[in-house]
């Protein structure tokens, strides 16, 4: 077998915060994807017979690495894609949340079911591995996206080939050696550098049970339809343009801190961050105004060290790029810029976090998703305005409203066309609750106890009496 010809990149850290090229790694060839394969495939033979509870004592320990490695992964964290370093320390910790969640929970969640059957027997639906399945993850939380694919699948008994993206190679290392660690069988968890050209391969192989992306719009209806194509289950996490509506409010500062904070964290590059700000007109000026506020005097800093007053990279210079395009088109058409939107020098990958209002419908902020620091917000005089703009949408993953008056909230929260709504939070997150969205957002549930169900054979039980 030839080694696939490829023009993509090979995976590479290159440190946002400075534009310098770091360690490389060489793409897979295609006798290492092979390899990959047959490994998962038959691994998988003795892991979906291993009882589930000493699957999840194995899960378990993968837990307790992610917080003993807490700092040490953050650091890696924030070397390739930029995240604030608490932030990434946060985020290490947290997958030990999710795989305990599953190593704790998953044996009743994958537990046998009875069922009411009219026939002469009993009748159960149990819930099942299918095989290897593919994984392929984004930058923007290098360690949690892998958790909340990888926790359930695990302890359900399903093997996992994981492709990363070409930015974050040495936490997709990381993760790696977490699962050799905590004793995970050689071949259930394996991660390959691989090319686009060798994903296609891997999906269509008749080894490969389902896959899972979370990624752009884009390559979500790639691997959809090549998914499609040969027949097997994929589950989408894709983009997210959410609304964040503001009714009313008692105390003006403390709403538009929350919402600055929200739209801030992960410096703007998170799929459900409240990037469509809905507000009532008789806030509005004071809540733009308290944004601005935050936004203002900020400096580019070094995101290992968090000084105040200053702002992290976004993930690439060309990230940092589109984000700047698109903020230009929008005031090249009439919006107002407040604060912030300034394109720092390169190769860094500095844009300062800013504030826009007067979006309209011809310009790209109105429907693309703004995958960073910037806070749009919109005026509307009544609920039923609000909710239409919340709707107004490709997307569907997630949305928020606020007032005073819970029920009021409620009312337009029960109508938001998302997978994710929330009343007077910005978001309920957690290894608990399911995750994903409809729409161009995607399709599937991860976390909580949908996480389990995706790639799961849902096999009926039938005894006769």
């Amino acid at each position: 077998m030839t080694a696939t010809v490829s023009t993509q990149p090979r995976y590479q850290v290159v440190n946002p915060a400075t534009g310098v090229a770091g360690e490389a790694f060489d793409l897979a060839t295609d006798t290492e994807v092979e390899a990959a394969l047959a490994a998962s495939a038959e691994a998988y033979k003795s892991w979906q017979a291993v009882p589930i509870e000493e699957r999840a004592k194995v899960v378990h320990r993968v837990a307790e690495l992610f917080r003993e490695k807490a700092a040490e992964l953050g650091a890696i964290a924030t070397e390739e894609m930029g995240k604030p370093l608490s932030e990434s320390v946060g985020e290490a910790d947290f997958c030990g949340d999710i795989f305990d969640y599953f190593a704790t929970e998953g044996p009743a969640l994958a537990s046998q079911q009875e069922i009411k059957t009219a026939a002469e027997g009993k009748a159960y639906v149990q819930k099942l591995p299918i095989g290897p399945l593919l994984g392929i993850m984004p930058w923007n939380y290098p360690f949690y996206q892998i958790a909340r694919f990888a926790a359930p699948n695990l302890v359900l008994g399903n093997t996992i080939i994981l492709k990363h993206a070409e930015s974050v190679p040495k936490s997709a290392l990381a993760v790696q050696k977490i699962m050799d660690e905590a004793g995970v069988p050689q071949g259930v968890y394996i991660n390959i550098f691989a090319s686009y050209d060798q994903i296609e391969t891997i999906i269509a192989d008749r080894r490969i049970a389902g896959v899972s992306l979370t990624g752009s719009e884009r390559a979500g209806s790639v691997v959809a339809a090549i998914a499609g194509k040969n027949l097997k289950k994929c589950v989408l996490e894709l983009g997210g343009s959410d609304a964040y509506v503001v009714l009313d409010s008692d105390d003006v500062q403390a709403s538009a801190n929350l919402a600055w904070d929200t739209r801030i964290g992960n410096t703007g590059q998170a799929c459900n961050s409240n990037k469509r700000m809905i507000v009532s007109g008789d806030i509005f000026e004071d809540f733009v105004g308290q944004l601005v506020e935050r936004a203002k005097d900020l400096k580019p800093g070094n995101p290992a060290e968090e000084a105040e007053g200053t702002f992290a990279p976004l993930s690439s210079r060309k990230a940092a790029e589109i984000l700047h395009e698109q903020v230009q088109d929008a005031v090249s058409k009439g919006a107002t810029l407040h604060a912030g939107g300034v394109l720092g020098e390169g190769p860094a990958a500095y844009y300062s976090p800013a504030v826009l209002t007067g979006i309209t419908p011809e310009m790209r902020a109105y429907r693309e998703e703004l995958f960073g620091p910037v806070a749009v917000v919109y005026s509307v005089d009544s609920d039923e305005e609000a909710l239409t703009l919340a709707n107004d949408s490709d997307y569907g993953l997630g949305g928020a409203v606020f007032s005073t008056d819970r029920a009021r909230a409620e009312k337009i929260a029960q109508r938001l066309e998302t997978g994710m709504s929330n009343v007077n939070s910005p978001a309920n997150e957690g290894q608990e609750v399911p995750f994903g969205g409809v729409k161009r957002s995607g399709f599937g549930r991860e976390l909580g106890p949908l996480g389990m169900d995706e790639f799961c054979n849902k096999r009926l039980y039938f005894v006769s009496d």
